[in-house]
């Protein structure tokens, strides 16, 4: 469970977002304008990122009312094993997946992302979770965004190969998992992922 304190600094940094877009005087611009700063402060100190990144990390900061991101994650499991790439930003590794893109559907999003860092073709067949990344064990994080996880299905018997952000991709058993990205997946997503895929008239996960 997210730390309470960071989950406050990111409440305030969503206020002031939504006040400084929509605010009609300069008194209140300039009044949210310093609640932004010291919500960016406070998720700098406690999110240990250096304040300047801060704004970058929130890249859509102060552009209307403020949601939360979306990221989208793809379980292939072939042989009781599931699919796993290594990230090149920490070494660590993680379903495929990555933040959503505008213009494109949450299904085709991963089916794209699962292609970009696996290499391999495959169709989504369901989603088993919706989790709030806050509110479970993920490593933190200064950003609030909610996880959709699907089961996927591969299309051809090619072979899973690394793309521009990983450096390796292979197949794991449950019982022989590498060391995972925590801030992106957490071993109870690939259980769940096993769950659904044995049964997938199961309910989606979600918070």
């Amino acid at each position: 469970m997210e730390n309470t304190w960071l989950t406050w600094a990111k409440q305030l940094q969503g206020i002031a977002s939504t006040g400084i877009a929509y605010s009609e005087g300069a008194y209140d611009t300039i009044r949210y304008e310093e609640v932004a700063a010291i919500a960016n402060a406070m998720l700098a100190t406690l999110g240990s990122v250096p304040i300047a990144r801060i704004s970058n990390l929130v890249s859509d900061f102060a552009q209307g009312y403020a949601t939360p991101k979306v990221d989208v994650r793809g379980a292939v499991i072939e042989d009781n094993a599931i699919l796993l790439v290594r990230e090149v930003s920490d070494g660590l590794w993680t379903l495929p997946g990555g933040f959503a893109d505008i213009g494109v559907s949450p299904s085709e999003n991963v089916v794209k992302e699962i292609w970009e860092e696996a290499g391999i073709r495959v169709s989504a067949q369901g989603l088993y979770g919706i989790r709030h990344k806050a509110k479970h064990d993920y490593a933190p994080d200064v950003r609030n965004f909610y996880k959709l996880f699907f089961v996927c299905r591969k299309l051809d018997d090619e072979p899973p190969s690394p793309g521009l952000e990983t450096t390796e991709v292979g197949f794991f058993p449950l019982a022989e998992l590498p060391a995972l990205s925590t801030g992106r997946v957490l071993e109870k997503d690939l259980v769940a992922a096993f769950e659904f895929a044995a049964d997938p008239t199961r309910l989606a996960l979600f918070d």
